[in-house]
């Protein structure tokens, strides 16, 4: 069977994270099949990536450098990831799940007559057959499937593959020539707009989550909220330990609700049933209630803490490694200071 490995650069020529884990996931794959592994590269520098990745084991090594796709654009980068794929003449194809690729594959899928699944978290072969699974209804369910359809299209999620490690060589890839219409080219990236890094909460390779609940916006042992409080100590801990943001739905809805709340808080840092379900190697949950969100969004997180007054809450009963019965405002102002001494 003809497994093809299909990866995009970054903007400075490096293959991402999220592609180098795809290589380990199509390596693995083809290992148990005993087919032969091809490596497509579309990209500023797709060459010079290849080689980066030449001790894989591929068979052949494919690239698309040309200038049309250093930058992501839906239209080139479809026309040059189905030239890649027609030219390795591929039955199963791996890619990245990243923003540049779940954009234009499902489009590749129709130019090509291949299948496409996404959000895939894992692909073996079981009797002969390849089989993907992936998470469904918000990730309670983990389901197994398969296609008789080729070529068939998998996008990888990241974080639940290896980081590919291994010699790098001379890949001598070849060149795939693509017929690139002017029309294609009428996008342009002018610029990024992003905030500055202290702004930013939402940290997809922090290696902590910081979650934080509506415990933080309620009144406190004084009977007075403190939220200008717990602002400064949940924005110090972020900016010292580098950590990454979630919240709770209900102090999300909070704001939604005209009540007074942490102003850098949105529904993108949601986390749980109706919010996202990240994946760090440690996860600190403060001033949550509830079972249900944590089981989901935190099926994923190594090791889990939580810091909670009541010893006996859903939370802390059989989800958190470790369960600190304290106050979240003294910890977590005890932990700021150690942090900055």
């Amino acid at each position: 069977m003809k497994i093809f490995a299909l990866l995009h650069t970054q903007a400075d020529g490096s293959l991402p994270k999220a592609s180098l884990e795809t290589v380990t996931a199509a390596v693995n794959l083809n290992a148990q099949l005993g087919g032969s592994l091809t490596v497509g590269v579309l990209g500023a520098g797709a060459a010079a990536a290849a080689d980066a990745i030449a001790g894989c084991g591929a068979t052949a090594f494919l690239a698309v450098g040309d200038e049309a796709v250093a930058q992501p654009r839906y239209a080139t980068d479809a026309a040059a990831a189905a030239a890649l794929i027609r030219a390795a003449g591929a039955e199963i194809v791996l890619a990245p799940n990243t923003s540049r690729f779940a954009r234009c594959l499902p489009g590749v899928a129709h130019r090509v007559g291949a299948q496409v699944d996404t959000h895939i978290v894992a692909v073996c072969c079981e009797g002969g057959a390849v089989h993907a699974q992936r998470w469904f209804y918000r990730q309670r369910i983990l389901g197994s499937f398969s296609r008789a359809a080729r070529p068939w299209m998998l996008l990888v999620d990241g974080g639940v593959n290896a980081l590919w490690q291994g010699a790098a060589g001379a890949a001598n890839a070849q060149a795939v020539a693509v017929a690139f219409a002017a029309e294609d080219q009428r996008t342009t990236v002018t610029g990024v707009q992003a905030p500055a890094a202290d702004a930013q909460t939402i940290r997809p390779d922090a290696a902590l989550l910081f979650v934080a609940g509506a415990g933080w916006t309620k009144k406190q042992k004084d009977g007075q909220a403190h939220i200008g409080d717990a602002s400064v100590l949940i924005q110090g801990f972020l900016r010292s330990a580098k950590a990454s943001l979630g919240s709770s739905k209900s102090l999300v809805d909070i704001q939604s609700e005209g009540q007074e709340t942490l102003s850098f808080m949105s529904h993108m840092n949601q986390v749980g049933q109706t919010g996202s379900t990240p994946r760090h190697p440690k996860g600190l949950s403060t001033c949550c209630h509830g079972e249900e969100p944590h089981a989901v969004g935190w099926r994923f997180i190594n090791e889990r803490r939580a810091i909670n007054l009541d010893a006996n809450c859903g939370w802390a009963q059989g989800k958190a490694d470790v369960v600190y019965v304290a106050d979240a405002f003294d910890v977590m102002t005890k932990v700021n200071s150690l942090l900055n001494a």
